[in-house]
């Protein structure tokens, strides 16, 4: 086998993984993948090319190429690459990756994406699972493949790519103030079977050691708990604003009215005052992960 049949073998695969499919209940990602799949079309057919030997130009079967045209299918970045350079688009194919990375993933994910990478302070509590911030690929996919009734193949991947595309947030600069708090019951929990579970604490380490993140874990002997209501989120911004939301107060909804961001406040103090210091949670991951 050539490296050219090797590396359209490889296109051929990654284009039919699941995760890749267009949300219909997304106006603005239909309409996005609409448009780069028209455009697609056109300079297909300006050079007299038919979809069957355009696919295998770029290493992808007749009928990917018809689903990414009508829209059907998000394109990936290495086949916009690649049907720029084949249909001679000078690079704008390629730059259509911009606009197509932004609906990659749910509209729900993508709004609380935008205001994670705008925060200077991000808060949360977290009473049942690990923070997706936090979260490894392994962790994520057995956490959202558990939901009942149960997500489709393509439904998990979108939203595990989702979840660790919001990680991004580790990498900016200047790096925000980034804190956690996670119960410990929900550490002990093997989640997606033992090596997943040693991973994902092998994760918490890595990320509680970062100069600008402070991880805290909730002990199960705590005698006094103000989180009982459910899980905090508190993100606050550089012009001074603020958005928070608590599962056990104000139906759950996003609000930034500095009277309920003060409730919200006061309860994830607390928690984090009960909650074990920084440096003893560390210890306790670490011995968790020696007990594994």
């Amino acid at each position: 086998m050539t490296a050219v049949d090797e590396e359209a073998g490889r296109l051929k695969e990654e284009a039919d993984e699941p995760g890749w499919e267009v949300d219909p209940d997304d106006e603005w990602g239909v309409a996005v993948i609409t448009t780069v799949g028209r455009q697609l079309k056109l300079r297909r057919e300006a050079v007299g090319m038919r979809a069957a030997e355009f696919g295998r130009a770029v290493g992808y079967g007749e009928d990917m190429i018809y689903k990414i045209e009508g829209g059907k299918r998000i394109p990936r970045q290495e086949f916009l690459d690649k049907a720029d350079e084949v249909l001679g688009a000078g690079g704008l194919l390629a730059a259509a990756w911009e606009d197509v990375k932004k609906v990659r993933y749910p509209k729900k994910v993508r709004a609380l994406g935008k205001l994670e990478a705008k925060a200077v302070e991000i808060g949360l509590y977290e009473c049942n699972i690990v923070a997706g911030l936090l979260q490894t690929p392994e962790h994520a996919r057995a956490v959202i493949g558990a939901a009942q009734p149960p997500y489709s193949p393509d439904d998990v991947e979108r939203m595990v790519a989702a979840r660790l595309a919001r990680q991004a947030v580790f990498e900016r600069d200047p790096a925000p103030a980034l804190s956690f708090v996670l119960e410990e019951g929900v550490l002990r929990r093997p989640i997606g079977g033992k090596m997943a579970w040693r991973q994902q604490l092998e994760r918490l380490l890595e990320v509680g050691r970062l100069h600008n993140v402070v991880l805290q874990v909730m002990p199960m002997n705590c005698e006094t708990h103000s989180g009982m209501d459910g899980r905090i989120e508190l993100l606050k911004f550089a012009d001074g604003t603020a958005v928070g939301r608590s599962d056990g107060a104000f139906n759950g909804r996003p609000t930034s009215d500095p009277r309920q961001l003060r409730i919200l406040e006061l309860r994830y103090g607390t928690i984090r005052a009960q909650a074990l210091s920084p440096r003893e949670s560390l210890t306790f991951i670490e011995q968790l992960l020696g007990e594994t």
